[in-house]
């Protein structure tokens, strides 16, 4: 936490975890998650990601509105995500056990943590890139020394990581701003921004690929909206998350889409080539680059170690102390520099590869929660028993996991990913449409029959979410 100290501010190590949050400890407005959203698009991974629509073949303007249909689509779920945080008061996986059962939500949960482990790696390495093109150290050194730092600020935890976001998001607006009008004035050849050349299946690819962006902050949303009051506006806490994501990664993917045509081979040296354009002042864009995959690096150690503590504490009753904390973090941390340093090499292959196998697992889990949340229980939830074995969500939830695995397999057909095509996708030319089965599918399958579940129930439907907050504090 940040406390006032003679006038002063200073750092104190986060002191929950997984636990309610109690009113007496809930500040801040719904307005501070815009910057934190804003921020965390604000990097050179969401570029290289708008890069993906022009070698999939599409001109830049079809990559453009690709990019914002798809952006304006997946951040509905993931905005309505952040809307559970002030309500629960606690992070977004954990909330999982009233779908799954404690126990059965350690399935999306180990998925979730390969896409923490997956989008570090992929940050990092255009971090230690980009530190590479201004100092003389090798890869491998830039990559531990990126851990390092992630690792001290993921250890202070929620306050510090939104005080670190607002500044960040201050000093991305006016370089970005400057940027822009840089990239703008590049040549650029006129076909380029003509509607004519149209290709179906490369357009629902690059759909897919924004949608999934979006969908990708899902696992953490709530994390970081927690501790707002539980009074706080749920309209506010949408439109902040929304309006900060989706300004965010359009600006940054449409500036990746318009710098792969304008630059040759942008995308081999993203952070140098992009701080080039700077000239002299080329410095001050490294310095943002290297800080922008910190910032949201963070997010990743950040909700690791919040799955890493649900997925244990159903088995070991602990407190996490300072101590826990850190041992935690700093094992988790380990793991994927590890990770990273094992997976030097062609980055946007990698990086290509990930964005969709994450897809197929997340959407599917994204879906059944928001249909739980919003439509079967109205957001009315026993937070006690989230954290009871024994409670009214059960050691597991079949029918959760079963909509959620079937939804998974029926993917298959439709997937199209360098590694894999689908023989519908193959049908389709190559249209990538999984996702939209990963979010429809999974809800009627858990709709319908849990529907049935909850009607049949002797008990109420939910208990209050405040009730029984007391005996929840400490986990």
């Amino acid at each position: 936490m940040l406390k006032k100290s003679n006038g002063g501010m200073y750092v104190k190590v986060e002191t929950r975890s997984i636990e309610y949050v109690p009113e007496n400890e809930r500040h801040g407005k719904a307005r501070d998650l815009f910057p934190i959203w804003f921020g965390a698009n604000m990097n050179i991974t969401t570029l290289v990601s708008g890069a993906l629509p022009i070698m999939l073949g599409l001109n830049l303007f079809w990559s453009i509105v690709a990019i914002i249909i798809g952006a304006l689509i997946g951040a509905i779920f993931m905005a309505s995500h952040s809307v559970q945080g002030p309500r629960l008061g606690i992070p977004q996986m954990i909330q999982s056990r009233a779908q799954f059962g404690v126990i059965g939500a350690i399935i999306p949960l180990f998925l979730v943590m390969f896409i923490y482990l997956g989008f570090f790696a992929s940050n990092t390495l255009l971090a230690a890139q980009t530190i590479g093109d201004i100092l003389p150290i090798g890869q491998t050194w830039n990559i531990i020394f990126i851990g390092a730092i992630c690792f001290v600020v993921a250890l202070y935890g929620y306050d510090l990581i939104h005080k670190v976001q607002k500044w960040f998001s201050a000093a991305s607006l006016v370089l970005f701003l400057i940027m822009t009008v840089i990239v703008f004035l590049l040549p650029v050849p006129a076909e380029q921004w003509v509607s004519s050349e149209f290709n179906l299946s490369a357009f629902l690819l690059s759909v897919s690929i924004a949608v999934t962006w979006q969908l990708s902050y899902a696992p953490y949303v709530a994390d970081y909206s927690r501790y707002l009051p539980t009074n706080t506006p749920p309209k506010q806490t949408f439109w902040y998350s929304y309006s900060g994501t989706v300004i965010g990664a359009v600006w940054m993917m449409a500036l990746g889409a318009v710098l792969t045509i304008a630059i040759p081979n942008f995308a081999d040296n993203t952070g140098g080539n992009l701080a080039g354009l700077f000239g002299s002042f080329a410095i001050i864009m490294f310095v943002l680059i290297i800080f922008g995959q910190l910032a949201i690096n963070v997010f990743n150690l950040y909700g690791a170690f919040m799955s890493s503590i649900t997925t244990i504490e159903p088995f070991f009753k602990f407190r996490v102390t300072p101590k826990v904390r850190f041992a935690f973090l700093l094992v988790i941390t380990i793991v994927a520099t590890g990770l990273c340093i094992l997976g030097q090499g062609n980055f946007l292959d990698f990086f290509l590869n990930f964005i969709f196998f994450m897809s197929y697992f997340l959407i599917p889990w994204t879906s059944i929660n928001l249909v739980d949340y919003y439509v079967l229980r109205s957001g009315e939830y026993s937070v006690k028993d989230i954290f009871d074995l024994n409670g009214k969500y059960g050691k597991v939830n079949w029918i959760a996991s079963f909509a959620f695995v079937a939804s998974i397999v029926v993917e298959i057909p439709f997937v199209n990913a360098s590694f894999y095509v689908g023989p519908i996708a193959n049908l389709l030319d190559g249209a990538d449409l999984a996702w939209a089965v990963g979010l429809f599918l999974p809800a009627a399958l858990y709709y319908f029959p849990m529907k049935r579940k909850l009607s049949r129930s002797d008990a109420p439907l939910e208990a209050n979410v405040l009730g029984g907050m007391n005996e929840v504090e400490e986990v």
